[in-house]
């Protein structure tokens, strides 16, 4: 059975019928947009592999994943930012599913190429608002990034020493709308999920370092986050649950995610 990718209305349905994923035979994921490429080949992949067992994947954000998981309605939360203290004070455990690179983006016809880690926060905490401070053409910088809760945008901003100081223009609410947005502007900057980045963006190099998959895993591209798979400590998966979860973090599915853009853990 090949993946079934559903709206929140439609898993709320589904909800009503059996707490918690629908069925015995259906694990149910909620969260993070950064991981729709990662976790949609996982859950394709178990599906395949395990006859009659279903998977679902409501693409929310990791904020949203997160409370999904603590109020029960979900099997699986993800999370693409480790979980804060008081999330895990509530009774919530983060497991490391794989690292992924968050790649700073422009638009194609953009001339500049590399910036630093420090280039890259004065860009986004107003300090330099002009491309050709870079290098680039003369024209006002356009920054883009994500929501609040977004777990991309916790990762860049704690990584990037930015927190609570960026002066986005827009704030969207999926990867898929940033890299969209840039694609569109010339003059705009945004970050993204390395997994997710399409031909349709330029992703930059950090500190002379492109993001690949090679220098996420060895450390050397320093824009980078974790996967995570959030559940419940005293609450028991079901059986399909606790079989997708086992798979996902098991050496065989490490190719998968490979194949996904992202590094394994395992």
């Amino acid at each position: 059975m090949k993946i079934t990718k559903l709206i929140p209305a439609l898993i709320c349905a589904a909800a009503l019928l059996v707490s918690c994923g629908g069925s015995n035979n259906t694990v149910a994921t909620d969260g993070s947009t950064s991981m729709e490429k990662v976790i949609g080949a996982l859950g394709e992949s178990f599906t395949e592999k395990y006859s009659g067992k279903n998977f679902t994947y409501n693409p929310t954000g990791s904020g949203s994943g997160i409370k999904a998981v603590l109020e029960g309605n979900c099997d699986i939360g993800l999370s693409s930012r480790a979980l804060k203290a008081e999330e895990e004070a509530e009774g919530l455990v983060g497991t490391v599913l794989a690292y992924d690179g968050i790649a700073v983006i422009v638009n194609p016809e953009n001339k500049v190429a590399d910036l630093t880690i420090e280039q890259i926060a004065d860009v986004y905490t107003g300090k330099i608002t002009n491309w050709k401070e870079l290098g680039g053409s003369d024209a006002e910088i356009v920054l883009i990034g994500r929501e609040a809760a977004s777990g991309t945008r916790d990762g860049f901003e704690s990584i990037t020493n930015t927190k609570d100081a960026c002066k986005y223009r827009q704030e969207l609410t999926s990867t898929g709308d940033v890299i969209t947005a840039v694609s569109q502007n010339p003059a705009a900057i945004g970050y993204a999920s390395l997994a997710s980045v399409k031909d349709s963006v330029k992703a930059l190099k950090v500190n002379g370092v492109a993001p690949t998959e090679a220098t996420v895993k060895d450390g050397s591209y320093k824009i980078q986050r974790p996967f995570v798979l959030v559940t419940k400590k005293d609450t028991k998966l079901s059986d399909t649950a606790q079989k997708f979860f086992d798979y996902a973090t098991s050496s065989e599915a490490a190719p998968i995610i490979a194949a996904a853009g992202a590094v394994a853990v395992n």
